[in-house]
């Protein structure tokens, strides 16, 4: 017999019939007698915003390459058929399968043969909390790392060969697995993309790991036109003093439009910094925060050292106008929130009135900044902004922005 599928998905809520959509899925095969036989997982791209990341750690930059559900359909149906589906709060995960299911067209119409870990936890670990820790617990399980959907169903699987081995009859699992045997999943007919696992360690975007899309091209042609357009951009998104992975790719495709070559932008990068220093130098003091400011964006576009010391070092007088125009708030101005933010979202739209900010629930093309709980978020608003050319701050940022601005 082909044995055990066990699931875990993470996602964006728990409403699976609703909004929220699923963000990593995970499968582990057992077989009959409780032997783990593989493992797969992928990330999914939700086409939304994450929802509560602080949950799941999935961020937006993991899932922007991620192919979408339908495109990890047909595998993950391959992976199912003629097992029996297995997940700690089984119900929760097959109500995210079946939906997801419908939504590429793929209805379900049998009921699923499924068993759940939690619910046999009366019978094989009585008195025991139903929790997956609680029962992992018991067992010696690892759970490290748990909410990661590689880590659930994994544990969820040793969890599952630990009832097999204390079960005194193995009839009990006869019966649902012959149910499973019998039962034929028909193959989801949309293309298929290879599964796209979570990287290991998160990586902060810098000017070097973008600078290798952008085209060698020689000769260049470009003039200042071009070089302040990329300027004006460069500075949208450093307001934050990170670079999200959307602006990193905005980056090269207006490097790619305006004909920038890799080594113009480099160049631009390093007189972004100058001008940059020249304002912190303006007043003819420099002080900490404005130190500490210049080191983050040297960092963010790989600044030598040597530039780094140079702009600690008070320029000339005729040095000291400021050279570049920057992204500035002002009193009034249009702010738009989005995503599972770490303060209430009334909160947050009282602050910006006492700070004399406009909140608006819609992005248009009047609106000032966007606030999002992740700045590479998928939200709608969010790709609207990015449309619009609408900076997206995250909401660190912002508190930094608007702390310039007394509460009225």
């Amino acid at each position: 017999m082909p044995g055990f599928a066990v699931i875990d998905f993470e996602t964006t809520g728990l409403f699976a019939g609703g909004h929220d959509r699923v963000v990593e899925v995970a499968v582990v095969h057992v077989s009959a007698d409780g032997q783990i036989e593989g493992q797969w997982e992928t990330l999914v791209n939700p086409g939304r915003d994450l929802g509560r990341q602080d949950i799941h750690r999935v961020r937006a930059a993991d899932v922007m390459h991620a192919p979408r559900f339908a495109q990890v359909a047909p595998q993950l149906v391959a992976l199912l058929d003629g097992r029996v589906i297995v997940a700690h709060n089984a119900a929760f995960d097959t109500r995210f399968l079946l939906a997801e299911l419908a939504r590429v067209d793929h209805l379900v119409t049998e009921p699923l043969i499924s068993l759940c870990t939690m619910q046999l936890a009366r019978e094989f670990l009585p008195g025991t909390g139903r929790s997956l820790a609680d029962c992992c617990a018991a067992y010696d399980i690892d759970l490290t790392g748990a909410h990661r959907a590689s880590v659930d169903a994994y544990a969820t699987a040793q969890l599952l060969a630990g009832y097999i081995a204390s079960a005194a009859d193995p009839v009990l699992w006869a019966d649902v697995l012959d149910q499973a045997a019998a039962y034929h999943w028909s193959s989801v007919s949309a293309p298929s993309r290879p599964w796209f696992a979570r990287p290991e360690f998160a990586t902060e975007q810098t000017a070097s790991a973008f600078l290798e899309r952008i085209s060698v091209r020689l000769p260049e042609i470009t003039g200042p036109a071009e070089h302040q357009n990329y300027l004006a951009l460069l500075d949208r998104c450093l307001i934050d003093r990170q670079l999200s992975a959307h602006e990193a790719q905005a980056l090269v495709l207006l490097a790619d439009e305006l004909g920038l070559s890799r080594h113009r932008c480099e160049l631009l990068h390093h007189e972004y910094f100058a001008a940059l220093a020249r304002v912190a130098w303006a007043d003819g003091i420099l002080t900490t925060d404005e130190m500490a400011d210049l080191v983050d964006v040297a960092n963010l576009l790989d600044i030598e050292a040597d530039a780094l010391d140079a702009a600690f070092d008070q320029p000339p007088p005729s040095l000291l106008a400021p050279a570049t125009a920057h992204f500035e708030l002002h009193l009034g101005d249009l702010v738009v929130l989005t995503g599972d933010m770490s303060r209430l979202r009334s909160d947050w739209e009282a602050e910006l009135l006492a700070r004399g900010f406009a909140p608006k629930s819609a992005v248009t093309k009047k609106v000032t900044l966007l606030v999002a709980a992740d700045p590479d978020s998928l939200s709608g608003k969010a790709r609207k902004a990015r449309d619009y050319g609408i900076p997206i701050v995250g909401e660190a940022a912002f508190t930094r922005l608007a702390g310039a601005f007394p509460l009225l």
